[in-house]
């Protein structure tokens, strides 16, 4: 049996954006072109594989039947042309999506696309949201190329490198009324806080090493985003629990102090993850090697 290969991005695309403008967006393609494509692919799998529905477009059960086969098959047929082929990072054009947590995107990222735009400025990166299901960010199928994050209990077709340690300090406001140079656990205690929510296994580390340290924590208000945690702690008399490569940035507000946990909280691993495919890619393998090498420095940087 004769059918186009070019199907098959279609169908994954649609399975990850579930709108047919993202999809067609993604694949740099019209959303009429994608529509055929879609009837197309429907008269060659006899199912109507996605439905429009509320929000977007729902796969029906057979297209959620068929995902994992297709994005199989076409990461092998991937890996293996793009095993073949050469990279230089200089004249490179293309378009990398990557799902970075809410931390790395703020400490991590920047630093990285800085390089980007020296070493290799036809390289652009979109950034997917990080959830607590890795399956969400489109890095086990292999259309995200890396994930970056805490990694527990990765699937067998992810790679896990380590790429740094950050450890937890304090912000207060810097004319705070009750705290000076150092913070003790009695004042920490008595203290409201600002707690961070962000989607994945931060949450869960900060709260799982307080009570480790059987140290107590009155919650005021949980935020989203590091980015509001400043303007919150420069008008109250809160205290953050942050990353210390988080604290570094924010020590350079004046509004603001940074001081040391009133007890050790440990540390807790940055992480980066990628797909099999991906292994022999020269440009992922580029990036990646790039990463690696952004993070060492921030690392140093903590360390001196």
């Amino acid at each position: 049996m004769r059918y186009d290969l070019n199907l098959l991005p279609v169908f994954l695309a649609l399975m990850e954006e579930r709108s047919v403008t993202r999809a067609a967006e993604r694949l740099g393609i019209t959303q009429p072109a994608l529509s055929n494509a879609l009837t197309r692919l429907r008269a060659l799998l006899q199912d109507p594989l996605f439905i429009r529905a509320r929000y977007g477009m729902q796969p029906t059960p057979k297209a959620e039947e068929l995902a994992p086969a297709i994005a199989e098959a076409l990461a092998s047929l991937d890996g293996l042309v793009r095993g073949q082929q050469a990279f230089d990072p200089a004249s490179a054009q293309r378009l990398v999506t990557i799902a970075p947590n809410s931390y790395v995107e703020y400490v991590l990222v920047p630093a990285l696309v800085a390089r980007l735009r020296a070493l290799a400025p036809g390289i652009r990166l979109r950034l997917t949201p990080y959830g607590a299901d890795l399956a969400e960010t489109g890095v086990v199928s292999g259309a995200t190329a890396m994930v970056f994050g805490r990694i527990d209990d990765p699937p067998d077709n992810l790679v896990v490198q380590h790429l740094m340690d950050d450890g937890l300090a304090c912000v207060v406001r810097a004319d705070h009324p009750d705290i000076g140079t150092r913070m003790t656990r009695r004042q920490y205690e008595r203290l409201k806080h600002v707690n961070m929510l962000p989607p994945g296994r931060l949450r869960a580390g900060l709260f799982q090493r307080l009570e480790r340290a059987q140290l107590k924590r009155e919650v005021a208000v949980s935020v989203t985003h590091f980015l509001a945690i400043p303007e919150l702690v420069a008008v109250t008399d809160y205290c953050a629990t942050l990353p210390r490569q988080i604290c570094r940035r924010l020590a350079g507000d004046a509004r603001l102090k940074v001081l040391p946990a009133p007890v050790d909280l440990g540390s807790f691993p940055v992480q980066m993850a990628w797909h099999v495919r991906y292994r022999d890619d020269p440009a992922h393998r580029w990036l990646r090697e790039l990463v690696v090498a952004v993070a060492a420095e921030l690392a140093q940087s903590e360390a001196g």
